[in-house]
């Protein structure tokens, strides 16, 4: 149901569609209860299946819940550990991570890491909604339901590929007026980077979810977009991307470690807050 279709589902569960549709009729047989509308005209759920999923979401998170209150039992620190990260951030000097995930597992080898990457909107949602336990996002709007602690900053220029008219171009410098010729490619979603293209009238042609297919955008040189600099300076060595400098169209991500607001986080999580935190401090060596 959470994959939206019997094809999406097919290759998330790696199972055949005709065994799906077998486990969906058995269990619309034993809830007595018809769950989806599925055939010729698409996949969509009834108002039943829309309240059994919506059960069946609450009854996983208390399963988790009960799991955690167990793990809190223990001595030493055991279970799982989820956590959601924006892209990019392991070739970010600034950012470290990894050295927080080496004081973690020296702490606690008996916790599983579960590590993801995921846009910012799925992650705050996760976050919200306890699919994830922490999540490492740029700060923007934040939800009054999330508490946010700054780690790192990323510092965000244009770029166009090789091919783009402006690509070998002499000007040390252009004018904005001159930018919103050009198509722009950004984010999807709510972000530092949609704020910035919406304040700068940029002509957005292109939609992406995350970097990585944003850098291949601007690569294809037809469109101007924004990247941490991090990553544009390493594609700029091999002259595939060309910073576009322009006094406006520059802007600096704080980047932030956020958790749901609640009394109390468990001492799994405030663990591993606490190696984010300390793994950024101004005294870090990592």
């Amino acid at each position: 149901m959470a994959c939206g279709g019997f094809t999406a589902a097919e290759f998330e569960l790696n199972i055949g569609r005709s065994t799906i549709s077998k486990h969906i009729s058995d269990l619309e047989t034993r809830l007595n209860l018809k769950l989806c509308h599925r055939g010729p005209a698409g996949f969509s759920l009834t108002s039943d299946g829309e309240h059994v999923l919506s059960a069946a979401d609450e009854l996983f998170s208390s399963i988790d819940r009960f799991q955690e209150q167990l793990d809190e039992a223990h001595t030493d620190l055991t279970g799982k550990l989820k956590i959601a990260i924006s892209d990019q951030s392991s070739s970010n000097p600034r950012a470290f991570i990894a050295g927080a995930i080496r004081m973690f597992r020296d702490i606690a080898p008996g916790v599983t890491m579960d590590l993801s990457i995921e846009p910012p909107n799925v992650i705050e949602e996760g976050v919200i909604n306890g699919r994830f336990s922490l999540g490492i996002v740029p700060s923007h709007r934040q939800s009054p339901m999330l508490t946010s602690y700054e780690l790192y900053t990323e510092d965000m220029r244009l770029y166009c590929g090789k091919g783009h008219e402006l690509f070998d171009l002499a000007e040390e410098s252009f004018r904005l007026k001159e930018l919103r010729k050009h198509d722009y490619a950004g984010l999807s979603f709510n972000s530092p980077n949609m704020a910035v293209h919406q304040k700068l009238k940029l002509r957005k042609s292109a939609f992406v979810q995350n970097e990585e297919a944003l850098t291949l955008l601007i690569m294809s040189g037809r469109y101007l977009g924004f990247l941490p600099t991090h990553i544009g300076h390493l594609y700029k060595e091999g002259d595939w991307l060309r910073e576009v400098k322009c006094q406006e169209a520059r802007f600096t991500s704080q980047m932030t470690a956020t958790v749901k607001k609640s009394a109390s986080k468990g001492r799994r999580l405030n663990a591993f807050l606490e190696c984010l935190i300390s793994a950024h401090s101004k005294e870090s060596t990592l």
